[in-house]
């Protein structure tokens, strides 16, 4: 049996194309009140999705006992220190040591989502995560950073990393639309309250800003966050991270849109190696079939275990026949002998006792049943 993942494996890579595009959109922000930004952002994310999930008819339920925990570690570490380490982290390194950080999740939820999801890591997904990181860092490039700039690098990853892990105990019941409302009112919170009290009630924005922010909203988030969480139920964590290694393919694939360079050919390499950890890690499983782990023969060679129709249909007939028959020499049976110590008449096909006709002499006794 072949395992359908074509269309979860395609939410996800969807969704990486919208993160990986985000990036020439984020320059546009690098003089915006960040947190005022990312707090409307979020606002206006979580009203799309419901009003989505009203137009589909999906009931949204309320978060209980740990789940709040669980939700409370996704804002934190995938939204707001996120945003915060990739403005601080800018600061100390070059971009693209930051992207090398993200582009070595897919390791980290090859080993801590089957962990999380009960069961033990696969080598086959550890050696795609292995190769899809080698892929997306010679894409994304090395570069130059202080100490401090490591030291934020280490931070978007671990918080890239816990976005989809701490989200995997909320995709049974919530699904992927409910972790992405939930997530995004209470992000929207985070940073409004964050952005009252360090930017003030009154920042400025402008109009580039204000279009910047409408992309994230809805496509960086409203729309990413639930392709992407689809994909994670889907095909889980560790499958699903491979496909973060198509956000810096993207990323480079949008500055060449906006007139950028052609990419080199160590991108080119990384975009290779992307591609075929890719198609190690989402290869469909192989089980064997059924039949050949079964010890029995199969229905072609088993014996019918139903009746033979032909005795039943004479079973059927013979006793009346027998009954009603009159012993004379055109009968179908043999004739009675004369004396009671002759030898029985044979055996009819029928499966029931039958009593034989009353013998001709009178003075003779009853003939013996036939058995």
């Amino acid at each position: 049996m072949r395992d359908v993942t074509s269309l979860p494996a395609l939410s996800g890579a969807l969704g990486m194309v919208f993160v990986g595009g985000s990036v020439a959109v984020s320059g546009v922000l690098g003089d915006a009140p960040a947190l005022t930004v990312q707090a409307l952002r979020y606002a206006v994310a979580c009203l799309l999705l419901v009003l989505y999930a009203r137009v589909i008819g999906r009931r949204l339920v309320r978060p209980r006992g740990a789940e709040w925990l669980w939700l409370g570690g996704v804002v934190l570490t995938g939204m707001f220190v996120f945003n915060l380490a990739l403005v601080h982290g800018a600061r100390h390194a070059e971009p693209a040591v930051l992207g090398v950080a993200v582009a070595c999740v897919p390791l980290l939820l090859a080993v801590g989502g089957p962990l999380l999801e009960g069961h033990t890591p696969a080598p086959r997904l550890l050696l795609a995560a292995a190769v899809v990181t080698a892929g997306a860092v010679l894409v994304q490039g090395l570069g130059r950073a202080d100490g401090m700039g490591l030291v934020w690098a280490l931070v978007t990853f671990v918080c890239e990393a816990g976005f989809t892990l701490l989200a995997v105990p909320l995709l049974n019941r919530h699904g992927p639309l409910g972790v992405s409302v939930h997530s995004t009112w209470m992000a929207a919170g985070v940073f409004g309250l964050a952005a009252l009290f360090l930017e003030g009630p009154s920042p400025h924005l402008r109009a580039a800003h204000v279009f910047a922010g409408i992309y994230l909203a809805i496509a960086v988030t409203a729309l990413a966050f639930v392709l992407w969480y689809t994909c994670v139920s889907r095909l889980g964590s560790a499958r699903a991270g491979l496909l973060t290694g198509i956000a810096p393919i993207a990323a480079a694939a949008a500055g060449v849109a906006l007139g950028g360079p052609m990419p080199s050919p160590l991108v080119w390499a990384g975009i290779a190696l992307v591609a075929l950890g890719l198609a190690v890690g989402m290869a469909p499983r192989r089980h064997l079939p059924a039949a050949a782990s079964s010890p029995l023969p199969g229905p072609e060679v088993m014996p019918s275990l139903s009746p033979p129709t032909v005795p039943l249909a004479l079973a059927a007939a013979s006793p009346p026949a027998v009954a009603a028959a009159p012993l004379t020499p055109s009968a179908t049976l043999p004739p009675a002998p004369p004396t009671p110590s002759a030898t029985p008449p044979p055996l009819t096909p029928t499966a029931l006792p039958t009593i034989a006709a009353p013998s001709p002499n009178p003075g003779s006794a009853a003939e013996p049943t036939a058995l």
